[in-house]
């Protein structure tokens, strides 16, 4: 692994197979030469880009960062991957870690902050956002700073954009605004709030996500199966009534033609979440 560019005494950009990255560790970098080995004793963290980023902005970024904040970030995504069971790239470590620097620095000027979407968040990702309020808790003791538990709020987003390997949070406040309203148009249609921390619900909120991944990536669910349609229509009557006026707004809201599939299975689904007790 050679030396390809040197950020600071603790970010460098290297090739290692062929594959440009972003290498992290205190001295790292200090008297480091272009086309020079690697000092792989002094490598703690490796980031290879996945949202389509060049590796050398990537690199920029995190040297803009203090290490301990790089540092707490990755522990605290440590934290996120056990509590939620998911997978999460390293990428999430470096928004989580630029995002808490920014907080820091805000805190520490005495900065009031806005946290847009907070009861969208607590209704549609309460396990998130209790990882997330885990995580403001980290940070406040291990830096002795005092981060607003609300700050939660947009790690939460974080953490779910992450889902997205993409650094486009736009699509995730789009996401979650669209997700709130269709569980408003369930809760009118059959007249009673929806327990949001019910695992029906915590289904329904997954379904709705990699729903969401089929239709940015052109890949929604579309058998062309008009038996099953049928079937799931004539068997959840009022679910699938209800998942039509949902077809409306998300085709609308989205910009693209949803398929029949994909409302037989927001049909199950909602036939299932609705099924829970109140």
């Amino acid at each position: 692994m050679e030396v390809l560019r040197v950020f600071n005494n603790n970010v460098i950009l290297a090739r290692d197979a062929g594959e440009v990255v972003v290498l992290t560790g205190r001295g790292l970098g200090f008297h480091a030469k272009i086309g020079q080995p690697v000092d792989m004793g002094r490598v703690v963290r490796r980031f290879v880009p996945t949202d389509g980023r060049p590796a050398s902005q990537l690199g920029a970024l995190l040297a803009e960062i203090p290490p301990e904040h790089v540092a707490l970030a990755a522990e605290a995504v440590d934290v996120a991957r056990s509590e939620l069971g998911v997978q999460l790239s390293s990428a999430v470590i470096v928004a989580l870690a630029d995002h808490i620097n920014f907080a820091i620095r805000r805190a520490r000027q005495g900065l009031p902050a806005e946290y847009p979407l907070a009861v969208e968040v607590a209704h549609l990702y309460p396990r998130d956002l209790a990882v997330a309020r885990r995580i403001v808790t980290l940070v406040n003791e291990r830096l002795d700073v005092e981060l607003p538990l609300e700050e939660a709020v947009p790690i939460t987003l974080h953490l779910v954009n992450a889902g997205f390997a993409t650094d486009d949070m736009s699509r995730t406040f789009q996401m979650t605004t669209v997700f709130e309203q269709v569980f408003t148009i369930i809760e009118e249609a059959f007249g009673r709030r929806i327990d949001a921390d019910g695992v029906n619900a915590a289904r329904f909120v997954t379904h709705l996500r990699y729903f969401f991944v089929r239709v940015h990536s052109a890949q929604q669910f579309d058998d062309q199966r008009v038996s099953f349609v049928n079937a799931i229509r004539d068997s959840y009557r009022e679910a699938y009534a209800c998942a039509v006026k949902v077809q409306a707004v998300l085709q609308m809201r989205l910009g693209q033609e949803i398929t029949d599939d994909e409302v037989a299975y927001l049909t199950m689904h909602i036939a299932r979440l609705t099924a829970a007790p109140a």
